[in-house]
């Protein structure tokens, strides 16, 4: 007869082949057993999420921890709506868009549409729900999908969307609106429908973003099929972006247009900057005394036990995992080694922005390396492969708790490279400070280390602009934590600017 641990193995077997080549599993109540659900479940290994439908999680996550079901909620939705009306539905024109944008935030009520609804609210969890609404929806050729969701497909969906819209999901707008390149096809669209009003209000939303050529192009041809059009901004405010035609990523865009909205609020809300230090030495060796109280903090964030103790080894060179096979074997030791070496080369990028160079160039030049010292000490020892400095992420990465999801591994490379053109081309060091470390955290491009590459980077721009190293204190991990999520999701930067902003002001 089996032990319990032999039949605990064997669903855990079961579950890895659902899992496949992802963290992430949809179970229906058809994919397991009804003994290995209720050993999984018992085991803290799926949640129930509704009758008949779970989820993989760690047994490690405590209760209220959303994370797992962030992690799964737009893959379990492809796999439960689809498992009721098979092709025969869509989502709403408005989150449409959303995820057209690359906008993936999870919300707090997804609306879906078909003709074989029953106008339910599905309760799901941490005050999630699905409201299925019976409607009639547009033809498959107007759809598309992605990852399994059913979808209006772009130009069918800005011409579905009413002008509110455009000015409580600005950025999801800007965003989509740059991402036409070809006008012939909204345009057939619009002529199709006669869509008078829409066109007038397309036309306005693209100048808005500089397009101007469209634009004109939409009120020309429209009037030329004698429809009366008269041109209408729908943004509530004006914005100094002007959209790359050449650019197809939804994430490029998204990232200008957040650097964008948000630099004025930063400014605003920031310390200013002081003039650069003439004595490079004396403020390097400032960065240096702050080094074990910056190194406690920014590694106890990310959840390193950390002791004054390991970091005074690592300091003074009596750590030797050669020798020692209790530090070979302590990730810990590992982290704090190569956050010792990372904070060095850090240093020396201050050394080269304070003789004169561009903050954005050299960050970008040597952002990799900060990150290949941070974790070279992990492969030396085993504990990581040597693949994984090799550069950006080439897998999904999630942050936990939060209803934010970083871009696909694609996104982060069309969307890292706008990032530091706009630290190379912005006037204000406390914007490069600000924007550059939350868009650096909201892009998440590595697998590990995000936050103390951001951290870093933070006090890199802080440095340009003549500012003292600031360190983010672990006592206020929570603060910090719930100003990033608000920047992220609500898409308000003032909490973290004002943050920031006062832990600078006492440094």
């Amino acid at each position: 007869m089996a032990t319990p641990q032999e039949k605990l193995a064997q669903a855990l077997k079961e579950l890895q082949t659902l899992q496949k080549d992802s963290e992430i599993a949809i179970i229906s109540a058809s994919d397991l057993s009804s003994s290995h659900k209720k050993l999984l479940k018992n085991n803290g290994f799926i949640k129930e999420i509704i009758k008949g439908w779970y989820i993989s999680s760690r047994p490690d996550e405590r209760d209220g921890d959303a994370t797992s079901w962030y992690i799964s909620f737009w893959n379990f939705v492809a796999a439960y709506i689809n498992s009721r009306f098979g092709t025969n539905w869509c989502l709403s024109p408005e989150q449409s868009l959303k995820l057209l944008s690359g906008n993936t935030i999870i919300p707090n009520q997804l609306l879906v549409r078909s003709p074989q609804a029953n106008n339910n609210i599905v309760k799901l969890l941490h005050g999630t729900s699905i409201l299925d609404n019976k409607l009639e929806i547009i033809d498959q050729s107007s759809r598309t999908s992605q990852n399994g969701l059913q979808l209006y497909k772009l130009e069918n969906g800005l011409i579905a969307v009413g002008q509110d819209f455009f000015i409580r999901h600005s950025t999801d707008a800007r965003a989509c609106l740059a991402m036409v390149k070809d006008g012939s096809i909204l345009l057939g669209k619009l002529l199709e429908g006669g869509h008078s009003v829409v066109a007038g209000r397309l036309a306005g939303a693209l100048r808005n973003i500089g397009n101007d050529k469209l634009a004109d192009t939409i009120l020309k041809t429209m009037k030329s099929a004698g429809y009366d059009v008269r041109e209408n901004d729908p943004f509530a405010e004006k914005l100094t972006f002007i959209s790359d035609t050449r650019e197809t990523s939804p994430y490029a865009n998204r990232i200008r247009l957040m650097w964008y909205q948000m630099r004025q609020t930063v400014i605003e809300n920031f310390p200013a900057s002081k003039k650069n230090p003439t004595d490079i030495n004396a403020y390097l060796k400032e960065v240096e005394d702050n080094y074990a109280d910056d190194a406690y903090n920014s590694l106890s964030i990310e959840g390193y036990r950390v002791t004054e103790e390991l970091i005074e080894k690592v300091k003074s060179g009596n750590w030797n995992p050669d020798v020692n096979e209790t530090d070979r074997e302590v990730k810990d030791a590992m982290a704090a080694r190569g956050y010792y070496l990372a904070f060095q080369a850090v240093k020396e990028s201050i050394r080269v922005i304070l003789g004169g160079a561009n903050s954005g160039e050299v960050s970008n030049n040597d952002h990799g390396d900060w990150y290949r010292e941070l974790f070279a000490p992990s492969v030396t020892a085993g504990i990581l492969k040597a693949s994984e400095l090799a550069g950006y992420r080439s897998g999904q990465v999630y942050i936990k708790g939060s209803m934010h999801t970083p871009p696909n591994p694609n996104g982060v490379r069309d969307a890292m490279p706008i990032l530091f053109d706009l630290l190379k081309v912005e006037e204000e060091a406390g914007v490069r400070a600000v924007l550059g470390h939350f868009i650096f955290v909201f892009i998440h491009p590595y697998m590990d280390g995000n936050g103390r590459i951001g951290r870093f980077l933070f006090n890199t721009m802080l440095a340009s602009g003549g500012y003292s190293w600031t360190v983010i204190p672990l006592a206020q991990h929570d603060a910090y934590m719930a100003a990033l999520e608000q920047a992220s999701v609500q898409g308000d930067i003032k909490p973290f600017t004002q943050f920031l902003g006062g832990l600078v002001e006492k440094s």
